[in-house]
């Protein structure tokens, strides 16, 4: 059996595919670097696959699922982390950007998944990561956030469509990894709630073998979710206006 995880490369990427290989074969490792998945295979060993895919790529994502569909592997756990984010009026973004957030953060994410359910054993899982942005309309990652929410509902409902195969949206809030700027002009970026990436994934285990549908890792922003639920969008977006002014 193997895993399938999808920006292995990064912070949260490596993270699953670290907790995965002792759960499986084989974990194929999905990225576009060839030199940071050689580097992946070579800190954890053979039981790495590296696979370079450029999701943003058409080609490049339906030559991926037919390998899949080509190979026919026996798959415990497919994890769609892959995703890119900018902070930014989605006036000032290019057309290129914008179909390239899309395509990588739900297109990806939905066609591998389709691709990947055939060949699921039962019992396993799929875990596509999301974020907290997807509980509410954030301006300014206003892309990234509506991206998101659609993940979220996408995975929910494939949930209940596969009786087999346990499929949860892991929602992080703002997690400490290398994509996340750390300075804005020379000031100090302030997250709250800010969480490891080794928590992140810790607790999206523990949560999809629970059969839970949506993963939230800290009670801070469990306790966000809560508010997104019971604050008007309206109010709850000027809050979020005031939070980041001082950086956009």
């Amino acid at each position: 059996m193997i895993a399938i995880v999808t920006g292995a490369t990064g912070d949260i990427g490596e993270e699953f595919v670290k907790s995965l290989l002792s759960e499986t074969d084989q974990v194929w490792a999905v990225g576009r670097s060839e030199n940071k998945l050689s580097s992946l295979k070579e800190k954890y060993g053979d039981k790495i696959v590296p696979v370079r895919v450029d999701l943003s790529d058409r080609d490049d994502i339906f030559s991926f699922c037919a390998k899949i569909e080509s190979e026919k592997p026996e798959i415990k756990y497919l994890v769609n982390n892959a995703g890119v984010a900018k902070m930014k009026p989605v006036s000032e973004f290019s057309l290129k950007e914008i179909s390239d957030l899309l395509d990588i953060n739900d297109k990806a994410a939905t066609l591998i998944c389709r691709a990947c359910i055939p060949y699921m054993v039962k019992g396993s899982y799929i875990l596509n990561v999301a974020s907290a942005s997807a509980f509410q309309p954030n301006p300014y990652i206003a892309l990234y956030s509506a991206s998101k929410a659609y993940l979220l509902s996408f995975t929910r409902s494939l949930n209940v469509e596969n009786e087999n195969i346990t499929c949860t949206a892991v929602c992080p809030g703002w997690v400490d990894t290398q994509m996340l700027p750390k300075k804005n002009q020379g000031k100090d970026i302030k997250y709250p709630g800010m969480t490891p990436a080794s928590k992140v994934v810790e607790v999206a285990l523990k949560d999809c073998h629970k059969g839970k549908d949506v993963s939230v890792c800290s009670f801070y922003f469990r306790y966000m979710r809560f508010l997104s639920k019971v604050t008007p969008h309206s109010i709850a977006m000027k809050m979020w206006v005031k939070a980041i002014r001082q950086y956009i």
